[in-house]
């Protein structure tokens, strides 16, 4: 009678495919979290900027002025300079009667473990493009690894650009 041979894994070949995941495991991930980091960090700073041209060219638009601010409650300025609440784009209308009527263009949501610090009352663009405040810097960095930090900065002609590395 033949004998049939049973194929498989042994139990032992299996803790030591285990072990060896586990050991490539616990090598990559610090280094993936270190990614993580990393991109969290652009992307709010992308935001950021993408928030900072759309206020300047509702601004531009010729409505009124407009512009950015942190908020908390997406619909008004905090008046903090805790922007990691999240931030608001805003614009004046002229409604009927000369009366100016802030209105909400855009809300960005509060965004986890980083820390974004800007001016308290926010940048504020007229309607030439230009700053009402002067130059300024927004700097946004991970809460947990202050060394991935990227620094917006805001010239007076109202012109935004990001630079790797912690505001000065």
């Amino acid at each position: 009678m033949p004998s049939t041979r049973q194929s498989g894994f042994t139990l032992v070949e299996l803790m030591i495919a285990v072990a060896v995941v586990a050991v490539l495991m616990g090598l990559a991930l610090p280094s993936f979290q270190a990614s993580l980091r990393s991109n969290r960090v652009v992307t709010t700073s992308n935001e950021l900027l993408a928030s900072l041209s759309l206020a300047r060219t509702e601004a531009i638009r010729g409505l009124g002025p407009a512009g950015i601010c942190a908020s908390a409650d997406g619909a008004t300025c905090a008046g903090t300079t805790d922007w990691a609440s999240g931030w608001i784009v805003w614009r004046d209308d002229r409604a009927a009667g000369g009366v100016v009527v802030r209105t909400v263009v855009r809300y960005i949501q509060p965004k986890e473990r980083m820390a974004i610090t800007g001016p308290n009352a926010g940048v504020q663009f007229t309607t030439q493009g230009r700053t009402q405040n002067g130059a300024t810097q927004i700097a946004v960095a991970a809460s947990d690894d202050a060394g991935v930090a990227r620094c917006l900065l805001v010239n007076t002609t109202g012109q935004s650009r990001v630079t790797q590395g912690a505001c000065a």
